[in-house]
């Protein structure tokens, strides 16, 4: 049988549906601190409330983590600067960020940079969003280079709404990264077995909306040998 570490701290349970409601983000707040989740992600819209029921920010339990310019980075840079601070304001104590793949796309890293930069100014940690399942290899480490020099201090496998992540697209990363950022692995973790896999590759957190049910099956030792 393989190890079964705690996952708990490495979960930012993901609540980014935007078709649910209340009831469901304050459930989502109960379960991360219920299994001691290491963070809680939403949708800018449902930072107050999620703030409200996980307590003040800096409080013991998990951090509350808003996304900006999710799912796909393609809005303007004023604009997307203008939700980060509005989730500082709100009690964020981390920002996803998605950049602009636009920028990518053209090989414009001086468009790239000015998305991100005020965004980082606002002293948040700041996790950049890279969809490595679509992008060219040259894309990748264009974005890879400019987060890192930005600031940022992990670097996102996905949004959820690409591929899901896998043990090669962490092994890339860290790769790229070479130590100067840890990776987050996000989309479409629907297993233990894929979890643990994740993070023996190297994820040093797990973005996933089925944090609960991980839990259980660690505890029940759901998983293969």
């Amino acid at each position: 049988m393989r190890d079964l570490p705690d996952l708990a701290p490495l979960i930012d349970h993901a609540l980014l549906d935007p078709h649910q409601g209340l009831e469901v983000v304050r459930r989502c707040c109960d379960e991360a601190r219920h299994f001691g989740f290491g963070g809680v992600c939403v949708a800018s819209r449902w930072l107050p409330a999620a703030r409200e029921r996980l307590g003040p920010s800096g409080s013991r339990g998990p951090k509350l983590v808003s996304v900006v310019g999710f799912p796909f980075g393609a809005i303007p840079a004023e604009i997307k600067r203008a939700e980060a601070e509005w989730a500082a304001a709100a009690g964020a104590e981390e920002l996803d960020v998605v950049p602009d793949f636009g920028a990518l796309a053209d090989g414009d890293s001086t468009a790239f940079c000015n998305d991100l930069a005020p965004i980082a100014e606002l002293g948040l940690p700041l996790k950049v969003i890279l969809e490595v399942g679509r992008l060219s290899p040259e894309a990748l480490e264009l974005a890879v280079e400019a987060s890192i020099d930005l600031g940022a201090v992990m670097l996102k496998t996905g949004s959820g709404f690409g591929p899901a992540a896998t043990v090669e697209q962490v092994q890339l990363l860290r790769q790229l990264a070479r130590g100067r950022a840890a990776v987050k692995a996000s989309g479409g973790i629907s297993s233990l077995e894929q979890a643990l896999d994740l993070v023996e590759a190297g994820a040093s957190r797990l973005g996933t909306s089925r944090g609960v049910a991980l839990m259980q099956a660690l505890r029940q030792g759901d998983v293969g040998s």
